[in-house]
């Protein structure tokens, strides 16, 4: 089924509810988009229904593993009779029915086989539950293309998303301000236009705003923003599961993809990789402890349910919210620690210098954080 140039009246009132919160230009956006998305687990699941159910154009599901009865924990897509079929194939029927409009494509290669230029044909790609190297790999290719690219994972109590935007232009309304805004708001983030209207009693401004991003190889050696690091209440604050997340990604590199296990080997080189990491970040040693790490270990390659809604939720809000050039979009990684109920909000980008960096507006400490009793989603 073939897009039409205008949206219908059917899809008008099918699409009703959420028109009315982004209009109508918005969702005939989101109606053309082409999004591809790797790896059909318990988090691709949530970020599937929430695009799907928004009304999408296209979407491409790839993946060439099969099910097995540890997917039937977690995902939703799936059944008992499913087992030993492809992941994608046996998911597609029920991501179909959410809604027939949205033409669904199923790929059962191996996505590292795929060429670069495979990607261009993607106005998003989010791939999920791969190696870093391959998420580097995507990634540049979404690059050369000119694509946007999220990348995602799952651990249990713990997740993450990236978002690498390449640069994004977008729009907010908000009441006019008798303050002048500065045209430099951070060192991604800059002021291009601001035009008002008048609605009642109140003057809105419409605020153009352009974000620049970072490869995810490059913000993987970035250092925090130094409103992080500068006071040690703020170093206290920012979550060890950053230091572990980078080193994961370290022994994967250095175990050809694999995760660590409960060897004294692995063990050892985890527990130095992190401590590394975390004094690399110039945190606190004292806030990753052996509780920490212990937990984290026990939670890789698990997949639970409440976790994945809410990542697969924030990431499709996300991605609609950049499709519709509306809202503040990610910048650049989330974290979830569903221990402590946290998910904060990093920009991590290569060394600033110091006069800009020192131009960076003070950021309080939740409001760079998504609320986790309002999770995100259509």
């Amino acid at each position: 089924m073939e897009p039409q140039d205008s949206i219908s009246a059917d899809e008008i009132a099918l699409y009703d509810r959420q028109i009315r919160l982004w209009g109508v230009k918005a969702q005939e956006k989101l109606r053309s988009a082409n999004i591809l998305l790797i790896t059909v687990r318990a988090l691709a699941n949530e970020i599937a229904k929430n695009l799907v159910l928004a009304g999408i154009g296209s979407l491409t599901i790839v993946d060439d593993a099969v099910v097995t009865e540890e997917d039937l924990g977690a995902q939703f897509f799936i059944s008992q009779d499913s087992v030993g079929q492809n992941r994608a194939q046996a998911a597609a029927p029920a991501i179909r029915s959410m809604n027939p409009r949205v033409q669904l494509h199923v790929d059962t290669d191996n996505i590292a086989a795929k060429p670069p230029d495979f990607f261009a044909q993607f106005d998003v790609t989010i791939a999920t539950e791969l190696s870093f190297s391959m998420y580097g790999n995507i990634n540049a290719a979404c690059r050369i293309a000119g694509r946007s690219f999220y990348a995602a994972g799952l651990h249990g109590f713990y997740g993450f998303v990236f978002a690498d935007l390449i640069q994004h232009d977008f729009v907010i309304e908000r009441s006019k301000s008798n303050v002048p805004s500065a045209a430099q708001e951070t060192p991604t983030r800059t002021i291009l236009n601001i035009t008002t209207k008048r609605e009642s009693e109140k003057i809105i401004e419409m605020v153009t705003k352009r974000e620049v991003y970072s490869p995810l190889v490059l913000a993987n050696t970035s250092p925090l923003p130094e409103d992080y690091t500068r006071l040690p209440r703020r170093r206290r604050q920012v979550t060890p599961l950053l230091s572990c997340l980078r080193a994961l990604w370290e022994f994967q590199k250095l175990s050809q993809g694999r995760l660590p296990t409960f060897s004294h080997q692995d063990l050892e080189l985890f527990t130095k990789l992190a401590r590394d990491v975390h004094q690399e970040l110039k945190l606190d040693i004292a806030t990753l402890d052996s509780a920490f790490l212990r937990t984290f270990l026990q939670n890789l390659g698990c997949e639970l349910s409440p976790v994945a809604a809410f990542l697969g939720g924030s990431l499709a809000q996300d991605v609609i919210n950049v499709l519709s050039a509306r809202e503040q979009p990610l910048q650049n990684l989330l974290l979830f620690d569903g221990e402590r109920s946290v998910a904060p909000i990093y920009p991590l980008h290569p060394f600033f210098p110091p006069e800009v960096e020192n131009a960076m507006p003070a950021v309080p400490p939740a409001a760079n954080a998504i609320p986790v009793n309002s999770q995100p989603g259509v």
